[in-house]
């Protein structure tokens, strides 16, 4: 395999921070990586080296010549009153290519996103789909190389699950920061810690994200075995020198000179394995007794002439936890607004126990001031203190329990990072007992350590929760039942996340089935019914396998289109794009005269 993209010794500063120090990785052809480490150890920086938008402190950057890298930042921003198509057509950076590849070019890339009206103006959609149009913005320039930054923040799980094909099946290498351990699993293999705990300051481990945690585990556990093995040493040499040896012979001063190397190996282990990267998350409950917190009975709600859902029931109880899901647009925030007392439902009833103290987490972090420091963020009421659990603790104190250093206090809100601003939320959040916590989207930007912490907290949480996060690995672990939103108006209850998984994949089918009866008009009430003559009969049941094996072919031809020979010939992408236009057509067709034949059967 051919390096395409690598960089050696490179090491990062930030303000009076080191990121990394002298980190080499390379990215081959057919690789897919995942890459994983604590906030704040310079992950997205990393990649901007990568990707030569930033340039390193130290070490080079490699690119090998004539290879195409496309880049998806964490964050999807678009020109004002652009369209969809106007934006991917203005990201081609291929010079070469006419009129006709470029819109080909574009019409391909947007029909692999899942777009169908591209005249749509980019600043209306929703951040999901802001996400998808960054990646067609990069696909669009068939990279040999695709980075992406946090890709699956602001994706739905459809979203999700829509870019783990695409990357399962893509013919490119792509190296992927992630936090989404399921995601991680199925996309990844060969995982990457970026973490100063390592020796060379990075794990590579090859194998998908379970294989990485048993050898982190090993490599980890072999660690502590050096430190031991080298405390027992140094007690040994420390133990000759308090002996007062006299470094007159050249045997005498090698030892001192060892038992000192000795000392400072041990000291750069331990550093290492004392290294702390977990948040203490704590939330506190106020231990309500009440059996029925929150009792929803028949509510429904349309917003924009939509009915999002209707006849909705539920209890929320004390130790129960409700994970919401649904695509963007099925109604999860709303129901979270008319949970909270924000808005009022269209019929039926929300009954909130007296009091009821609820405590919301919301996924747009709008509570938090940019402007504000890090200090008064974190103590409100302009103190030097905050009092939890009948305890007060110094602001330092309680920044340390969150991973802030004390000379971040000063700084403003708005220079913080994702997770960092996801962190002082969830501090906040702990100072306000609550009989129901709802936490929308808490996941987004969180590191895996604090990922974990978050769920054993939450596992024990005596309260009621709601759930809504697309982290499959903890909406599955922590919720009690799966409430699911169509956005057409129907919801309903699942055991667990899986349960609604297989749920919407058999609704996909049944839809794609109805398909054949939607495409003819309905019949005349007046008209009477015919049966099929003989030729009829027999071309009905001739047409069900006709239009399998042509799918069949259509998905080939729309795989052949992601190849690495046919998006680099334009001449081979143009055939490809119009024998599809056609296969697309001809089963167009194809189910219209079935919904006729069948028509007249009925």
């Amino acid at each position: 395999m051919q390096q395409l993209l690598s960089c050696q010794s490179v090491s990062k500063t930030h303000g009076n921070r080191q990121l990394f120090k002298d980190i080499s990785m390379g990215i081959q052809e057919g690789d897919k990586i995942g890459l994983i480490g604590p906030n704040g150890s310079g992950k997205s920086t990393f990649l901007k080296i990568l990707y030569g938008i930033e340039s390193p402190d130290t070490g080079e950057r490699s690119l090998r010549k004539w290879t195409e890298v496309a880049y998806v930042p964490q964050v999807s921003e678009f020109p004002a009153g652009q369209s969809i198509r106007q934006i991917v057509y203005a990201a081609i950076t291929n010079d070469k290519l006419d009129e006709l590849e470029r819109t080909t070019q574009v019409e391909i890339t947007l029909s692999r996103v899942g777009f169908e009206d591209n005249e749509q103006q980019a600043e209306v959609l929703s951040g999901g789909w802001k996400k998808r149009l960054s990646i067609a913005c990069a696909l669009v320039n068939s990279p040999d190389v695709l980075l992406l930054d946090e890709p699956t923040n602001h994706l739905d799980l459809e979203g999700i699950l829509w870019l783990e094909e695409l990357l399962k099946s893509a013919s490119f290498a792509y190296l992927v920061i992630s936090h989404d351990r399921i995601f991680l699993e199925n996309v990844a293999r060969r995982v990457i810690e970026l973490n100063p705990r390592y020796p060379e300051g990075i794990l590579s481990i090859d194998g998908n994200y379970s294989q990485f945690l048993l050898k982190k585990d090993e490599f980890l556990q072999v660690q502590q075995q050096i430190q031991e093995s080298l405390e027992s040493k140094v007690r040994r040499e420390v133990e000759w020198l308090r002996r007062g040896p006299k470094a007159r012979t050249t045997k005498a001063r090698f030892r001192i000179e060892q038992a000192g190397k000795l000392i400072e190996d041990l000291s750069e282990v331990k550093g290492r394995n004392q290294l702390k990267h977990k948040t203490d998350i704590d939330f506190t409950s106020s231990d309500r007794k009440s059996k029925e917190l929150l009792v929803a009975k028949h509510v429904a709600k349309a917003l924009g002439g939509k009915v999002l859902f209707e006849d909705l029931s539920f209890v929320l109880s004390p130790r129960q936890c409700l994970g919401l899901v649904g695509p963007n647009g099925s109604g999860k925030t709303t129901l979270i607004r008319l949970l909270t007392g924000e808005l009022e439902p269209d019929s039926g009833t929300i009954k909130r126990a007296d009091g009821l103290k609820v405590v919301h987490f919301s996924q747009n972090r709008e509570e938090l001031d940019p402007k504000q420091t890090l200090r008064r963020a974190l103590v409100p009421d302009g103190g030097d203190s905050v009092q939890f659990r009948d305890r007060s603790y110094h602001v330092a104190s309680w920044a340390q329990r969150f991973l802030f250093r004390t000379e971040q206090l000063g700084m403003q809100v708005g220079l913080l990072s994702g997770g960092e601003r996801a962190r002082i939320l969830i501090a906040r959040l702990m100072l306000e007992p609550a009989d129901l916590l709802i936490l929308d989207e808490p996941t987004n930007d969180l590191d895996l350590p604090t990922l974990e912490v978050l769920e054993d907290n939450l596992l024990g949480f005596s309260g009621a929760l709601l759930l809504v996060t697309h982290d499959r690995y903890m909406l599955d672990r922590v919720s009690t039942t799966v409430l699911g939103l169509n956005g057409k108006g129907k919801a309903e209850f699942f055991a667990d996340y899986y349960q609604w998984e297989e749920a919407r994949k058999a609704q996909k089918k049944a839809e794609k089935k109805q398909k054949t009866k939607s495409a003819s008009p309905p019949p005349s009430q007046n008209k009477p019914k015919k049966r099929l003559s003989y030729m009829e009969k027999r071309e009905f049941d001739e047409l069900e396998p006709k239009i399998m094996e042509l799918e069949e072919t259509l998905e080939e031809v729309q795989a052949e289109m992601s190849s690495q020979d046919v998006v680099s010939d334009s001449t081979k992408l143009q055939a490809c794009y119009e024998r599809s236009e056609e296969l697309q057509k001809e089963i167009e067709t194809l189910y219209a005269r079935w919904a006729e034949l069948e028509e007249k059967m009925s």
